[in-house]
């Protein structure tokens, strides 16, 4: 999860943050809304200088205008960098307030100069300054003008993304009654761990419902928050905020959605066949427990809290046939484990069964794992030709849950100054989830890093896409061939392994799809009025009923909101970008592996080490968000459109084999 661009729009806006000065306004900038605001009243003089200065503008004020605000937001962007990192990693009320107010003031900043920017609209300008002027108007936050309006939207914001991260499920505390001091409560992180592991439905049952139980008193708020952020997105020109999210694909909204429905044909019956099997296979674990008579499979038993992912259940559903069974994924978590005590013992006692991980010995022992889970994916980038992490990475980024206080531990990565101090954010546990997320996360990290050369206004991913897709295009490469090079492994297993290891990666990979796509139609829906508050649950499970083919362990109603116990929601994160991300990845995969000059089969190419790979990756990196992505996808794979093709090729060898077990063939 990308959050240097996290703001009241969610993760479409700059890394707002910092101060300002007189001097950061040049003198060619034409600031009669600027000066007039509140918070620049020292300058209010400047108003009567402008509004006799009637000149037509021209190209030059143009460029002075988009200099000082580059220059501007960036400083601005930093200080809001600041004031949510310190929010995510000490959840109080104190941090909550400041960020809020934060947030006010750049919000207020970046519509004032959303607003000078269409004193242009109509002025022939050179592409890459006109560029910048449209993505300093999609990138605005969808936020009220009014003062008090603006100010309330980026509380709720604050609040919302707070009653997330000290979301707890407390096994012992009666639902609706206050938890004792001394009650013993699970994070989403332990109800996590619970779930991967635990195969007695009924266990699964409380801790989903313990869990999303956490969404109903926010339900209120985000409706107002819909409210708020709809005023901003009309006052910028657009419907709803949905359609403004949707604005910023370098193509219409309506064009952005149907590329999306398109890319979901594709890829919708390799899903289907996917979900059969998997509900065939659970039903023979759990009988009457995980059959429905509408086709669905109850969701607590997909080994993830939002039945987004379902790895953890691979156990449960991997092949039976004797020629297949015989080949297992390999035991990754005691293998790093094993390798992370063996070079740095200091690590070893997190390992120790029963380990007291909030002692001194135990925490510090944990935080040495994780350093060294990070240091695995830095090493794979390093291969690759990139420079290492800066020191400041490794002194500020938060690798574990602090003992001392309440944090938000759903993975990030932040780039505080868009510039070097980079960082992650994450709970980190030794186990072959980590060790792909964290890949995931420094792939935004070495994208923020290799941008950050370029106009602050084109110091993103070419879309969001991209960025989320980056590290998990490096994932595909933790191959049997890279774990082997590692030492993580002493076998690369032959040819007839790769359906068990397929069926691996999809339950991941192509399980996610219509889970990200169900959650931002919700969104979208909500946003446009076509869902109303007193609908939110229904609909929420109609949609993820229709794509996913899931449904609730216990009856729902409008007294609770599933969608805010989800991570997305109340943060305000939009979701289509990891959609795109799972296509994409395997793009980008194909084309760094072409760039090797690996030959075989797709699923079977790790590019570790290849410098090849490394150049073409740096090149689309260090472009960020300067030209359409349509341009840099086509330099970077030779396509210029969302292509599933090569998702299809790589698992076309499982389709294949799930369409013969569920009788197709």
């Amino acid at each position: 999860m990308l959050r240097t661009r996290k703001g009241p729009r969610g993760g479409a806006v700059r890394q707002h943050s910092g101060t300002f000065s007189a001097g950061d306004i040049l003198p060619a900038m034409n600031v009669r809304v600027l000066a007039c605001l509140p918070l620049f009243a020292a300058f209010s003089f400047v108003c009567a200088q402008n509004s006799a200065n009637q000149k037509p503008p021209t190209a030059a004020e143009a460029q002075a205008f988009i200099d000082g605000a580059n220059a501007e937001l960036l400083k601005l962007s930093t200080d809001v960098s600041h004031a949510e990192w310190t929010a995510e990693t000490d959840i109080t009320d104190d941090t909550e307030s400041t960020t809020a107010l934060v947030n006010e003031q750049f919000t207020a900043r970046s519509l004032a100069l959303t607003e000078e920017s269409h004193r242009w609209d109509k002025v022939t300008l050179a592409p890459e300054l006109r560029r910048q002027i449209m993505l300093l108007q999609l990138n605005t936050p969808a936020a009220p003008k009014e003062p008090k309006l603006l100010a309330e939207q980026t509380q709720l914001a604050a609040q919302l993304t707070g009653m997330y991260g000290k979301g707890k499920y407390c096994p012992d505390t009666p639902p609706g009654q206050q938890a004792a001091e001394d009650a013993k409560c699970l994070g989403i992180d332990a109800i996590s761990n619970i779930m991967a592991k635990s195969q007695d439905p009924a266990e699964l049952t409380r801790l989903w419902v313990g869990w999303h139980a956490i969404g109903a008193p926010m339900r209120d708020k985000y409706a107002r928050f819909i409210e708020l952020q709809n005023i901003g997105a009309k006052e910028l020109g657009y419907h709803d905020t949905g359609e403004f999210w949707r604005a910023g694909y370098d193509m219409t909204p309506a064009e952005f959605s149907a590329e999306l429905e398109r890319a979901w044909t594709q890829l919708e019956p390799l899903y289907r066949e996917l979900h059969d099997y998997v509900r065939s296979r659970l039903i023979a674990k759990y009988g009457k427990a995980a059959e429905r008579a509408d086709g669905m499979i109850p969701a607590q038993l997909l080994g993830n809290m939002w039945a987004q992912e379902w790895g953890n259940i691979y156990d449960v559903v991997a092949p039976t046939d004797p020629k297949l069974s015989q080949f297992k994924p390999v035991d990754l978590e005691s293998a790093l484990k094993k390798q992370i005590a063996e070079k740095d013992p200091s690590a070893a006692p997190a390992f120790a069964e029963g380990a007291d991980l909030s002692s001194d010995k135990g925490h510090a022992a944990s935080l040495a794992a994780g350093r060294a889970m990070v240091h695995y994916g830095e090493n794979f980038f390093v291969s690759l030709g990139f420079d290492p992490l800066p020191k400041s990475f490794w002194e500020r980024s938060q690798f574990v849950h602090p003992r001392d206080r309440e944090v938000v531990c759903h993975a990030s990565a932040w780039d505080v100054d868009s510039g070097d101090d980079l960082r992650v954010k994450m709970c980190i546990e030794v186990n072959a989830d980590y060790f792909t997320t964290v890949h995931h996360e420094l792939g935004h990290n070495f994208y923020q890093r290799a941008y950050n050369k370029q106009p602050y206004l084109f110091r993103n991913g070419a879309n969001d896409g991209f960025h989320e897709a980056i590290g998990d295009s490096i994932a595909l490469s933790i191959t049997p061939a890279y774990l082997k090079t590692l030492g993580l492994t002493d076998t690369e297993p032959p040819v007839e392994a790769d359906i068990p290891l397929q069926l691996r990666t999809a339950l991941d990979k192509v399980a996610f799809l219509p889970f990200a796509l169900a959650l931002d139609k919700w969104r979208w829906q909500v946003f446009s009025g076509e869902i109303k508050p007193a609908d939110y649950n229904k609909a929420w499970w109609a949609l993820r009923e229709k794509y996913q083919g899931v449904a609730p362990p216990a009856e729902r109603t409008e007294a609770d909101f599933d969608a805010g116990a989800k991570n997305h929601i109340p943060t305000n994160v939009p979701y289509a970008r990891y959609f795109l991300a799972r296509i994409y990845q395997f793009q980008f995969y194909k084309a760094m592996c072409d760039a090797s000059g690996y030959k075989g089969p797709l699923n079977r190419c790790s590019f570790y080490g290849s410098k090849e790979a490394g150049a073409k990756l740096a090149k689309m990196l260090e472009a960020g968000q300067s030209q359409p992505w349509q341009q840099t996808l086509k330099e970077m794979t030779g396509t210029d459109h969302l292509d599933a093709q090569p998702m299809l090729d790589y698992f076309a060898p499982l389709y294949r084999w799930l369409r013969q077990q569920n009788g197709r063939q």
